[in-house]
């Protein structure tokens, strides 16, 4: 793989891995024969059990229990809402609000083709959001969800108008340029300001904290370098004055 995942914490109970972007956290309903993190960390221990799962696109921090007894106990963590998940994503626009609660169920949609929506009738889904820093067209947001629901982030930022960039499902655009940010420049076809900053969906999964055992325990993980080049040149065009 071009980027590999780190493992930043390991005990006899648990794993904690930092995953990147591209790579599936458990195997595939479809295909069994794709890549993954669970079967890639299968080689060197066993047994091991899942507990929760990014999106392929989501780069960050992820948990696998290593024996039945932690799995269950943070299984339980993770139902109760006890585990505190903390996210950053990059998105088109500013809520009105620098902070606040998305309310909104959440259910698959009945196109079949993979995506959620926002219905009445759909599973209670709430998530917590901060703005972190704004610029011109786009803020960097924090997001605590307070359930588990397939795409919430996802869809609960596309729902409150601003959408995850490079979200190919409930985004605006496939991938960011510099000339997408720097909308006034004169570029040439072959300048590489023409070549994506980023072309997946702006979520990572900055920090993980839980009680197990009787002991708290946090990580983190810092964004990785397409995060961080986006951030860089909306720093450098598109600061707000």
């Amino acid at each position: 793989m071009k980027n590999s995942f780190e493992i930043i914490y390991q005990d006899d109970q648990i794993l904690i891995v930092n995953k990147p972007s591209g790579l599936l956290s458990i195997p595939d309903r479809f295909d069994l024969s794709k890549e993954n993190l669970f079967n890639l960390l299968k080689q060197q221990f066993e047994p091991l059990y899942v507990v929760h799962r990014l999106d392929r696109e989501t780069s960050g921090l992820i948990c696998f229990c290593r024996t039945a007894e932690s799995h269950r106990e943070l299984s339980i963590s993770f139902e109760s809402r006890e585990v505190v998940k903390t996210y950053l994503a990059i998105v088109e626009s500013t809520p009105p609000e620098n902070e606040g609660l998305i309310n909104a169920p959440i259910a698959h949609s009945s196109s079949g083709d993979g995506r959620m929506v926002i219905h009445p009738k759909g599973k209670p889904s709430i998530t917590k959001y901060r703005v972190m820093k704004a610029w011109n067209q786009f803020c960097l947001i924090e997001l605590k969800p307070e359930t588990g629901r397939t795409h919430q982030i996802r869809i609960h930022l596309a729902y409150m108008g601003c959408p995850i960039v490079a979200d190919k499902l409930y985004g605006k655009r496939d991938q960011l340029t510099i000339k997408d940010i720097k909308v006034k420049s004169k570029l040439s076809k072959e300048d590489e300001e023409f070549r994506p900053l980023i072309n997946r969906t702006a979520l990572h999964a900055y920090s993980l904290s839980f009680n197990l055992d009787q002991k708290n325990l946090s990580f983190q993980a810092e964004p990785p370098k397409d995060f961080r080049a986006v951030m860089h040149q909306l720093d450098k065009w598109r600061s707000l004055k």
